[in-house]
């Protein structure tokens, strides 16, 4: 029986190269999420480009977030990519303070890098280093993937953290693997191979993992 996805549109989001993606690999049948649908999900995916208080304004105008706070309190599967993992967070300082869904115990801040060769916002290719065996790194074997961005998660449990960068010096979560929750802060779906893999070795999971009662 196959899978009922449902896929957050927060209207700033790169769409079209995470449907790409998911067609690539082969991923099951999807729907854009609604006020409703999300109630009968087995996963929720969040990609998002852009501003943290943009990305929690479309969720409240759409009306989804009490709707994915309570599908997470049902074991439901969240998948956060980029600016979707920073909203599962329960603050931001982007712009401002801003609350995020609450999720995951953590703030989103800025990046801070003491040498000058470190740019912000990060773009490019980073080497990610697989901190534990996850659903992302099942073998504990990351890759390289690209990430875009001027702030960063950072969960008040590293615990959570399956996949980390050295950024400046100092190690950074870009992806995180705890309950039902997960997310990261590359773009798995322009990480070529690697990022492809990232999104199946998920996909693979999602039978195993715990359904909604």
């Amino acid at each position: 029986m196959s899978s009922h996805i449902v896929i957050v549109d927060l209207e700033i989001s790169n769409l079209a190269s995470v449907l790409q993606a998911l067609r690539q690999i082969g991923a099951p049948p999807h729907a854009f999420a609604t006020a409703q649908n999300i109630e009968f999900a087995d996963a929720i995916l969040l990609p998002g480009v852009g501003a943290f208080g943009d990305g929690m304004g479309s969720l409240r105008q759409k009306q989804l977030i009490d709707p994915i706070k309570r599908a997470a309190g049902r074991g439901t599967p969240i998948f956060g990519i980029c600016l979707g993992m920073q909203l599962l967070a329960e603050h931001s300082e982007e712009f401002g303070s801003h609350e995020g869904l609450g999720l995951i115990k953590g703030e989103v801040v800025r990046l801070r890098p003491s040498e000058p060769e470190f740019r912000v916002p990060n773009i490019g290719w980073c080497d990610v280093e697989a901190v534990r065996p996850s659903v992302f790194f099942p073998n504990s074997a990351a890759g390289c993937y690209y990430h875009v961005h001027s702030y960063h998660l950072v969960p008040k449990d590293r615990a959570v953290a399956v996949g980390i960068i050295d950024y400046a010096g100092s190690q950074h979560v870009v992806a995180l693997d705890t309950g039902n929750l997960f997310g990261v802060q590359f773009h798995p779906e322009k990480s070529q191979d690697d990022g492809l893999r990232v999104l199946a070795n998920f996909f693979a999971a999602l039978p195993h993992m715990q359904r909604p009662s």
